[in-house]
């Protein structure tokens, strides 16, 4: 068990804390929960001094386990009003747990508002805030760049906070470095870059560290790991799909389906997505000799990852997600793929996040500030928002503020977040998700696309209300504890289809551990997780009201199904029925 290194913006103290006995078996996302949950007050100013930042490296962080090393970054969300956890790849996590460090808590802010701090922290753990004023406003790529000219160290892992954050902006994420130093992994939802901000915290450095923590069973975990691998390799969207198209190999599939939002949630398919499908980035990246296969940290055997690069093989940025594909084309009318990467290379280094800013250019273009499948203008919007100009601020402010500055009904968000690139009205288990999820408007809160589209863990109709509810209440679950344990969510398809995959996770956690786990074991821990989220939101203000979609998806036709979403408000509410219950069990109530 690591330790706690909290972090007093007000003091410009650091100190190494012993993380409290019932949170034993916590990480991740698990983590970061139950210390938002026990120490920041629901009704807190989300950018107030009370508000805490907490970055948590899963349970096999630090560790061999096969795409182990994702991060958790949790706060009161000031773009939602409830718990967030935002999950990142790159190599933070890893380092951090190697480094001794099972959560760094972000609490206070500092005396000068113009103060601007780094937190270094050193391989034994050991914390140190610098003043680095001359980082004011800077992005995220040049930030990394004179974080690693000051250490003169070029294995040196970042997490960077660009100028939206610094500017207090809602839609502002955290950027996290990959494994050759560049910034484009991306803790992008709920507004936590702007929680950063507000810390007066620009930059967080760490080494990269080298050898893995030790195991309490070092043979049975190497047996484990191997069972996982394998499972993940064999699994046709891990194994095959994902390496070879990356994440946009969806784009397609979704088109098919009837559920690529286009236009601002307006149809369901979009006539150019041959243009900006997985296929045709992968033939692009290769012409231009790009990188097309590589993990988003140490240890990925699904390798997703990709760089786009310029016509002169140059880097631009990542080999954009499928989200940020979808929601800076399709979502904006836009089929240019060089003009998507350059929207997502502009939103990574202002440190915004790109599904809600595509979201945001939608409505902006809806409300006839700027013309569907325009480039230019939808560049020009984030200009604004690099200036800080009052229509900056506003769209920086995300999708609902957008919609309701400049007039626009159809605003596609839940609890005040943007959707994902999938419609909920002819894939109505995500639409479960959607509503009901405590995150807001989020896929891989319960990703219902498994069994809805890809017939992944079974099939389930994705145009009728029956099973959705009982299907995203337990991929929520899951998803859950997949997020504690660190693992990246791609390892749900395996683990869905192939039952070694699964026991792979619990034989990895008693090995590493030596604490035993089994199946129920690791469901509980996703319903304990998801019972501090949903205790901490209705201390909030949250209600029922809160766990529905838009009015206008019941009732506003999607071509070409032309379909509503029908599942109904006691459905929705069935979804968390076992938290009262496991809340009970834990001995825990509203904060």
């Amino acid at each position: 068990m690591g330790s706690l290194l909290r972090v007093d913006m007000a003091c410009l103290t650091v100190k190494k804390e012993p993380v409290p006995a019932g949170w034993a078996k916590y990480a991740g996302r698990a983590l970061t929960d139950a210390i938002i949950f026990a120490e920041v007050p629901p009704k807190a100013d989300p950018l107030g001094p009370a508000n805490k930042l907490v970055l948590a490296p899963g349970l096999f962080g630090g560790t061999p386990a096969p795409n182990g090393g994702r991060l958790s970054i949790g706060a009161k969300s000031p773009l939602t009003g409830g718990i967030k956890e935002s999950n990142v790849g790159g190599q933070f996590a890893h380092s951090a747990a190697k480094a001794g460090l099972a959560a760094i808590i972000i609490e206070g802010r500092p005396a000068d508002p113009k103060a601007l701090y780094a937190l270094d922290i050193d391989a034994q753990g050991n914390g140190m805030l610098n003043r680095v004023d001359d980082l004011a406003g800077l992005g995220n790529y040049e930030t990394a760049e004179k974080l690693h000219a000051m250490k003169g160290d070029d294995k040196l892992v970042t997490v960077t906070n660009g100028p939206a954050g610094e500017m207090l902006m809602k839609a502002a994420g955290i950027a996290v470095s990959d494994p050759h130093g560049y910034p484009n992994r991306f803790a992008g939802r709920g507004g936590l870059g702007a929680v950063m901000g507000s810390k007066g915290l620009k930059a967080i450095t760490i080494p990269l560290g080298i050898e893995s923590l030790p195991h309490a069973d070092k043979e049975a975990f190497t047996a484990a790991v191997r069972k996982f691998a394998n499972a993940l390799k064999e699994h046709p969207v891990s194994g095959q799909g994902l390496p070879t198209y990356g994440t946009n190999v969806l784009a397609n599939i979704i088109n098919e389906a009837g559920g690529y939002p286009t236009r601002n949630f307006s149809e369901g398919r979009f006539e150019g997505v041959e243009k900006i499908s997985g296929e045709t980035m992968r033939e692009i990246t290769l012409e231009r000799g790009g990188n097309v296969k590589h993990g988003c940290h140490t240890g990925c055997v699904i390798q997703c990852s990709r760089y786009y690069v310029h016509p002169d093989g140059s880097y631009w940025t990542k080999g954009s997600e499928y989200e940020s594909v979808w929601a800076l084309g399709a979502d904006c009318g836009i089929d240019d793929m060089d003009g998507i990467a350059e929207l997502d290379r502009k939103c990574g280094d202002l440190g915004l996040d790109t599904i809600e800013m595509g979201n945001v250019i939608a409505v902006y273009m809806e409300s006839g500030k700027a013309e569907f499948g325009d480039v230019q203008g939808a560049l020009a919007a984030l200009e604004e928002c690099a200036k800080g100009t009052e229509t900056g601020r506003i769209l920086g402010d995300g999708a609902e503020a957008t919609g309701m500055a400049f007039g626009v009904e159809r605003i596609p968000v839940v609890k005040h977040q943007a959707m994902p690139a999938y419609d909920p009205r002819p894939i109505q288990g995500i639409g479960v998700t959607y509503a009901t999820s405590t995150q807001g408007a989020d896929h891989t809160a319960g990703y219902s696309i498994t069994a809805n589209v890809l017939g992944v863990g079974g099939t389930v109709d994705p145009l009728k209300p029956l099973g959705q509810a009982e299907l995203s209440k337990n991929l929520q679950i899951a998803t859950a504890m997949l997020d504690s344990f660190g693992l990246c969510i791609f390892v749900a398809f395996p683990v869905l289809d192939i039952p070694a995959a699964f026991e792979a996770i619990y034989e990895m956690a008693t090995a590493h551990t030596g604490d035993p786990w089994d199946a129920d074991a690791l469901m509980k821990l996703g319903r304990e997780t998801i019972a501090f989220e949903r205790l901490f939101n209705e201390s909030a203000g949250f209600t029922a009201a809160d766990d529905r979609l838009p009015a206008w998806m019941l009732t506003e036709k999607l071509p070409p199904h032309n379909s509503v979403f029908t599942v109904t408000d006691a459905e929705l509410d069935s979804v968390h029925d076992f938290v009262a219950e496991t809340a009970a069990e834990m001995g825990i109530s509203k904060p």
